[in-house]
């Protein structure tokens, strides 16, 4: 092909109008793809989450769906001075912003206080490591109560005259009483007298040793008279008068 028939084509008007329509597509491509996209995300926009904590969960909802947001219980909790359902907590926090059609999740106020589970601390652990366990997952401890035993150990576990154990589920709310060793243990006195014979002197034994009768000696006769004191029985068991 000759230059000048090369030329010729590559300044023809219908190739710059291909090259020209393609460019013009692709920009139009690319902006319906940002405005698309601007308007899918709201990009621009946003809402000013607002304060749910204290209130009822659907007063909450109410509001948040007003202002074209969603709403999700993701945990509960208990406090017994709000009400049930309260709202306790909330993510995102107040005065977060976010976009429409967002997920607030919240902590509601549960009605009944929860259980939780006595941990394995009677007689395995002291008073110290008992009240930091027990006070950690929210028990409530009143003055412990004294008992014979080991100073500072932890015996027992009693709640509203009730004697609990290891794995036992209680309600949190419920106050818990400790049993622990006075020190005392050592010191009292002992109703049984444990004496080492091996360490006594002197003492003899209160029994004397008899021997059984002979074997070879036939039994008295029924009809024999039976030998009053101081008499003398001779060889054949029969009493001399």
């Amino acid at each position: 092909m000759e230059s000048k028939e090369f030329i010729k084509k590559f300044s023809s008007k219908y190739l710059w109008g291909n090259i020209l329509a393609m460019i013009a597509v692709i920009i139009l491509l690319c902006a319906g793809l940002k405005f698309g996209l601007d308007l899918y995300t709201h990009h621009g926009q946003s809402i000013l989450v607002p304060n749910l904590k204290g209130m009822q969960y659907e007063n909450a909802r109410r509001l948040l769906e007003d202002d074209g947001l969603r709403i999700e219980v993701s945990d509960s909790g208990y406090n017994k001075l709000l009400p049930a359902d309260c709202i306790l907590a909330q993510t995102p926090g107040t005065r977060d912003r976010v976009k429409s059609g967002h997920v607030i999740y919240v902590t509601v106020n549960s009605p009944h206080s929860p259980m939780i589970a006595i941990p394995d601390i009677i007689d395995n652990s002291s008073v110290r490591e008992a009240n930091a366990k027990l006070t950690a997952i929210g028990f409530r401890l009143l003055q412990p109560q004294l008992v014979h035993g080991e100073k500072d150990w932890v015996y027992g576990i009693v709640s509203r005259g009730r004697k609990l154990f290891a794995g036992d589920r209680v309600p949190v709310d419920i106050p818990l009483m400790l049993q622990i060793g006075d020190g005392k243990f050592d010191q009292g006195s002992s109703d049984v007298d444990y004496t080492d014979p091996s360490q006594s002197e002197g003492d003899q034994d209160e029994f004397q040793e008899v021997s059984g009768p002979d074997n070879n000696e036939a039994p008295a006769k029924k009809g024999n008279k039976e030998a009053t004191k101081g008499g003398k029985i001779d060889e054949s068991g029969i009493n001399d008068y």
